[in-house]
């Protein structure tokens, strides 16, 4: 879908974003190993949760393939409360993440993300857990390439601001966004993690699932807002 020649420039988004925001950093490792792990240690995801169960995962076992391999699945599950629901199954994950990293690549991140980027992306999407847009944040935030990677759980904030639409399907959200970014953010990797960051920031603090729009630094130049404040029907 082609950019509205009368929405704001992402840009201009990005600068007032940052604004208010301020510089944004990962909360998250960006080592593509580590993140995968990290991905594992809470549920449902948050950075929160995983961020909990990641500090008892390194407090009580280690996060190395041999740690996690040696500690089994009760230590890694009592380990794992911490992060949230469900810790037995995600036990069993790092056991099989840590035993597929030994096996396939002797432990190494720079042996697992080797290879033309389209490989590498099939590669990270074989590990449980990790779909496109996990992919597309590891190889971006590993400076492996730079992807118009767009943050999981607030696809819509850039379909919202651009399109004035409410997607009912993740996967064509997700799209819209990164057809958004590839066109208006320069393909640079501090260019498309600022970008991700920001955007992140501003879809868990005010671009919600359920928007608060009173409150949105951005609400002036959004066509989503525009049509709440006009009361018209959301597309989709």
């Amino acid at each position: 879908m082609p950019l509205r020649s009368d929405a704001i420039g992402v840009a201009e988004l990005l600068d007032r974003l940052e604004s208010v925001y301020d510089a944004q950093e990962p909360g998250f490792p960006t080592d593509p190993y580590q993140f995968i792990v990290w991905w594992h240690c809470g549920y449902p995801h948050s950075e929160e949760r995983c961020a909990r169960g990641w500090t008892a995962l390194n407090r009580q076992v280690g996060t190395e393939p041999a740690q996690i391999l040696h500690a089994g699945q009760a230590q890694l599950a009592a380990a794992l409360k911490a992060g949230g629901m469900v810790p037995e199954l995600r036990a069993t994950r790092l056991m099989e993440i840590a035993e597929r990293v030994t096996r396939e690549f002797d432990g190494d991140s720079a042996r697992m993300m080797a290879g033309p980027v389209e490989e590498v992306r099939r590669r990270l999407k074989r590990f449980p857990g990790i779909s496109d847009p996990g992919a597309d944040r590891i190889l971006l935030f590993a400076r492996t390439a730079p992807l118009a990677a767009v943050p999981s759980n607030c696809p819509h904030v850039l379909v919202r601001i651009v399109h004035g639409l409410e997607r009912e399907k993740y996967g064509v959200t997700y799209r819209e966004a990164r057809q958004i970014l590839e066109a208006e953010v320069p393909r640079e990797l501090d260019s498309r993690q600022r970008a991700y960051l920001l955007l992140k920031a501003h879809g868990q603090q005010i671009c919600k699932r359920k928007p608060l729009c009173d409150k949105c630094p951005v609400r002036a130049d959004c066509r989503y807002a525009a049509g709440v404040d006009r009361g018209g029907q959301r597309q989709s």
